[in-house]
């Protein structure tokens, strides 16, 4: 299936691994080009590397924190400058943060809130003219199941991305006349550096992580329907349908990428 994307211009934060660059590579592979965001730039700029392998120029990496309020403005500008135009957002920032209503204060919300609310809204703003001035345009923002079914112990980020999903929502309203069509992913477990960092650090000094073993663990004891945890690559390949031209009739949609574990369709 074409989907559409060939010239289309896309940024994708948190792009230097996992989710973000999975769908920052499958956005490439369709002939975009590719504009991936991360704090870390010497792991931003191999994966740009490995995004384009060959070279071609068509993915630029900006390192930045998007939790700091002028980062948007500055992906906007450098976007504008190397490719003339931004077709597609993706909204993919974010960390873990699951605790008790009680061990989160008052700074944690705030540099929650910071990174995955706040960064897409300022992100949203930056890229809106140019999108308007084009006619239209994609935005994508990935958010979590959490947002949709918090349960114990999952705050802050069940709350900041319930947020997320509310802004989805709402800016599909506002933006639809002006073909700007806005939808959310909900992830459940799926491979990430964050987690095999965590695995990593949970294991005895010196001892080998077997990361295949360990998800695996992970899957059966959350009782995941389709027995697994998700690939980066198959989030990947939604995110990149979404931004399509074939999702020319979605917007204010969210799709759970979880396996079937929400208890919510």
């Amino acid at each position: 299936m074409d989907l559409g994307l060939t010239d289309k211009v896309a940024i994708v934060t948190g792009g230097s691994e996992g989710i973000g660059r999975a769908a920052a590579q499958r956005l490439f592979d369709e002939g975009a080009r590719v504009v991936i965001v991360g704090r870390r730039e010497v792991v931003l700029r191999q994966a740009a590397d490995r995004i384009d392998a060959k070279r071609s120029g068509r993915v630029l990496a900006v390192p930045g924190d998007v939790a700091a309020p002028d980062t948007a403005a500055h992906i906007v500008a450098r976007t504008l400058e190397r490719f003339g135009r931004i077709d597609i957002l993706v909204n993919n920032a974010g960390t873990s943060a699951a605790k008790a209503f009680d061990a989160v204060d008052d700074a944690a919300w705030e540099a929650d809130f910071e990174l995955k609310f706040w960064a897409a809204v300022r992100l949203i703003r930056g890229v809106l003219p140019t999108m308007r001035k084009q006619g239209g345009g994609r935005i994508v923002n990935v958010t979590n199941l959490a947002g949709r079914t918090p349960g114990a112990a999952s705050m802050p980020t069940s709350v900041s991305r319930a947020a997320g999903i509310a802004l989805t929502k709402a800016l599909s309203k506002d933006l639809a006349a002006e073909n700007i069509l806005v939808n959310t992913v909900c992830i459940g477990l799926i491979k990430s550096g964050q987690h095999e960092r965590r695995f990593t650090r949970e294991a005895a000094p010196g001892s080998n992580v077997d990361l295949e073993q360990r998800y695996a663990e992970v899957a059966k004891r959350s009782a995941i329907p389709l027995g697994r945890i998700g690939e980066a690559e198959e989030a990947g390949d939604v995110i990149a349908f979404l931004a399509s031209a074939r999702a020319s009739y979605l917007t204010g949609i969210a799709i759970n990428i979880d396996g079937g574990i929400s208890a919510v369709v």
